[in-house]
């Protein structure tokens, strides 16, 4: 794993602890990479309750209950699909704490609207804090793929410093 995101998923388990909170993620252009940082790490089951790795817009509508009508009128990757991820996430989980993630990482696939490299994520408490951040990540597949990942570790640990 790339020592900045294992230094960042340490952060994140350690907080997690500390507040006594369980990570549900439901990443969709990550495949998982999220979830994979973080239970790299010895001791994660403490923290990581699941993940889910809804790909398809079926499997966003299937695992998570994303509605179809969402995807339609936003797009499967908008800030919209990316909040009804979270939710959907802590919905079928018994987190405290869910990442809704979705992108495009390319190479192909954008559009003028929606360049490779947009990623929207979102991250929610239960019963309390949401954060939304739509980024334009660069570089290649894998680039954004890391990119993605880092910056939902970092909002993730925005969310529980604040309390």
């Amino acid at each position: 794993m790339d020592a900045g995101l294992e230094e960042r998923a340490r952060r994140v388990l350690e907080a997690c602890r500390r507040a006594g909170v369980r990570l549900a993620l439901a990443e969709a252009s990550t495949g998982g990479l999220l979830c994979a940082c973080l239970t790299d790490i010895p001791g994660s089951s403490a923290v990581v309750e699941r993940g889910f790795v809804p790909y398809s817009n079926e499997a966003k509508t299937e695992q998570l209950g994303v509605p179809v009508e969402l995807m339609v009128a936003h797009g499967a990757v908008s800030e919209q699909v990316a909040r009804a991820l979270a939710e959907g996430a802590l919905a079928r989980s018994h987190a405290d704490l869910a990442l809704g993630e979705t992108g495009i990482a390319g190479p192909s696939g954008g559009s003028a609207a929606k360049p490779v490299g947009l990623v929207h994520l979102a991250v929610i408490r239960r019963g309390g804090t949401v954060l939304l951040e739509r980024h334009v990540f660069p570089g290649d597949r894998a680039a954004i793929r890391r990119s993605a990942a880092a910056r939902g570790l970092e909002l993730l640990l925005s969310l529980l410093e604040r309390g």
